[in-house]
């Protein structure tokens, strides 16, 4: 699943730096990531999970598959974007082809470091950047109700589409995010052919001082507290130390160099996970001999779409799904012994995969 997270900010906030930081850890031989450039700007990574470490423990298989995920440096964005100021134009466009954003903030002072924008805000900074996609989207829901205002007089499905379109309107005018409007079904469907900018999932990541790294500062507090009424995530992190981090290819050194800073593990890792919950993904495992591997579905999924992810064939002749939950696989140890207490289960075509199951399928050729 080629799901991608967009990387966006204002210049100089360590947009990029992130960016890098991701991909020189992906490509350090002593890593937890997998990296390979599929443009010159997008990169893709692999995502930390102790569990698949743990089932590896277990099984001892030939080969340990991560999942993956994608990540997008996004040309910087600047003010007057939604009327193509600067790279606007770019901007827009690669941010329209994202599942999800990471927006960068600058949260520290540096008198080093350019900013014309004024004093540092992050609040502000968010806005600039939020008023911008807001712009963009109004153009484009403006455009479509002017297609739909005269058929929706004599065409209730029509009327349909208008009345969400007028709400997304009133909403965008407000100087509000799309996706504040939490749509469902039918009224979802009604604008997804917009692919609209502030409908799409929004992280925040607070790049801050080195100081600050492990506790936050005045200027994280401002941003968690501004995200708050979108139930948006925050991550603190320092991304020039994170780009540090992600250079280092002995595993005793990055440990070392975690140790003296007080941290557990990289910043990436939470960003890797956080952006990856964002996009509503979750994990079921594969576990045999020949390799122990994470599949990525969309939640929700039922067994045989879980199945389709292996290869078309298993969808289209499913039969049945043996599965084990996580927790009973690393309480029992392996198969046979989960088999032995009744912990195995024979599931269905109607049943929703959950996160971390460990799944056998049997399916007709």
């Amino acid at each position: 699943m080629a799901l991608q997270a967009g990387i966006v900010g204002l210049p100089n906030v360590g947009k990029s730096t992130l960016f890098n930081a991701v991909s020189n850890s992906a490509k350090a031989q002593a890593s937890n990531y997998r990296f390979c450039t599929i443009e010159p700007n997008v990169g893709q990574v692999d995502v930390p999970d102790e569990r698949l470490d743990k089932l590896a423990e277990l099984v001892k298989p030939q080969r340990i598959l991560p999942t993956t995920i994608e990540f997008v440096d996004i040309a910087g964005l600047v003010k007057g974007a939604s009327k193509g100021e600067g790279l606007g134009n770019k901007f827009l466009a690669n941010i329209r082809e994202v599942d999800a954003i990471v927006h960068v903030i600058r949260c520290f002072e540096d008198e080093n470091v350019l900013r014309e924008e004024g004093d540092i805000n992050p609040v502000s900074d968010k806005e600039i950047i939020d008023t911008e996609l807001q712009l963009k989207d109004l153009d484009s829901v403006e455009r479509k109700m002017q297609r739909y205002e005269k058929i929706a007089k004599n065409d209730p499905k029509a009327k349909r589409v208008y009345d969400v379109l007028k709400q997304c309107h009133e909403h965008l005018l407000q100087g509000k995010n799309i996706r504040g409007l939490q749509l469902e079904g039918e009224d979802k469907e009604a604008i997804a052919d917009l692919f609209l900018l502030t409908a799409k999932p929004v992280l925040y990541v607070a790049n801050v001082d080195e100081a600050s790294m492990l506790t936050g500062n005045r200027f994280s507090e401002a941003l968690v507290t501004a995200v708050k009424e979108e139930g948006a995530e925050v991550i603190v992190m320092n991304n020039n130390i994170e780009a540090q981090i992600s250079e280092m290819e002995s595993a005793e050194d990055k440990a070392m160099f975690l140790q003296e800073y007080g941290l557990t593990e990289p910043g990436l890792n939470r960003l890797i996970r956080a952006t990856y919950k964002l996009l509503n993904l979750i994990t079921y495992f594969t576990a045999g001999v020949q390799e122990v591997r994470a599949w990525t579905i969309q939640r929700g999924w039922k067994a045989p779409q879980a199945a389709g992810v292996i290869h078309t064939d298993f969808e289209k002749g499913f039969i049945k799904a043996e599965t084990i939950g996580y927790d009973d696989y690393v309480t029992y140890g392996s198969e046979a012994a989960c088999r032995e207490n009744g912990k195995l289960r024979i599931e269905g075509k109607e049943y929703i995969v959950k996160d971390g199951d460990v799944m056998h399928f049997r399916f007709n050729v």
